[in-house]
């Protein structure tokens, strides 16, 4: 009997693929795999107690230790939308150290929650994970949107996290994305002020350490260059954060 190991990051997608792999194979062999952040909301673990609670299955959570600028420190290198080192340190390395030491590769199924939206990563994923055989259950029809499956979320009791009512797009790091984009910045500033001046705070202490770099990017005028989250908020009129 094989293995079902889904990717269970919080987010309401891979709630969403797990309830298709529950419809076609049951909840005898499956395993939800949440990789720690450490910087995650709260309401995300609420979701994923509730969540595997409801499906019967209790989580399992592996986890670095670091946070994302603490291994943008560790790597002297800060993370932003074109590459972002925290991810693979964070989330997949812990997860493939608990695929190698419980998971037979012959024997057993990883899921991942990107949709029909984002199959254009499925190929990248695949190679990533060999030799693990990688299905992406929200890429086949029927075909869902984000709202579908926070419906369907609600339409079984469960709550879905509170970052997507707040307007953010992904559940993950506490809204604090370094992949994210100047407009999800600036609604992290209007929603969590805190969070965005710790993260003000640790990027000065990066560029301290490395020189001209940021998490975002200016291209106005035809030009490209680093965009700091102090001239982010600064140029919105924001002069309430202090780092």
């Amino acid at each position: 009997m094989s293995l079902h190991v889904v990717q269970y990051s919080g987010g309401i997608g891979s709630w969403a693929a797990t309830q298709r792999v529950i419809a076609e194979h049951g909840t005898d062999q499956l395993v939800l795999l949440v990789a720690d952040t450490r910087i995650e909301d709260p309401d995300l673990w609420r979701f994923v107690r509730d969540s595997a609670a409801h499906i019967g299955v209790e989580p399992t959570v592996v986890a670095d230790g670091r946070t994302p600028f603490e291994v943008f420190g560790d790597q002297r290198f800060l993370g932003n939308a074109r590459l972002a080192p925290c991810s693979a340190v964070l989330k997949q390395r812990p997860a493939r150290a608990w695929l190698t030491a419980h998971a037979d590769p012959a024997d057993t199924v990883l899921y991942v929650g990107i949709d029909w939206s984002e199959a254009r990563r499925a190929p990248a994923i695949l190679h990533g994970w060999a030799p693990w055989t990688v299905r992406f259950p929200m890429c086949d029809p029927p075909y869902l949107s984000k709202q579908d499956m926070l419906d369907a979320a609600r339409a079984t009791g469960i709550e879905p996290p509170r970052l997507y009512g707040l307007g953010f797009n992904h559940n993950n790091c506490g809204g604090m994305c370094v992949r994210a984009g100047q407009r999800h910045w600036l609604r992290l500033l209007e929603v969590f002020p805190d969070r965005y001046a710790d993260a003000e705070a640790q990027e000065q202490q990066l560029r301290t350490e490395l020189g001209d770099v940021a998490i975002l990017r200016d291209r106005r005028g035809g030009t490209s260059r680093p965009l700091t989250l102090t001239e982010l908020r600064l140029r919105h009129g924001d002069h309430g954060v202090t780092c």
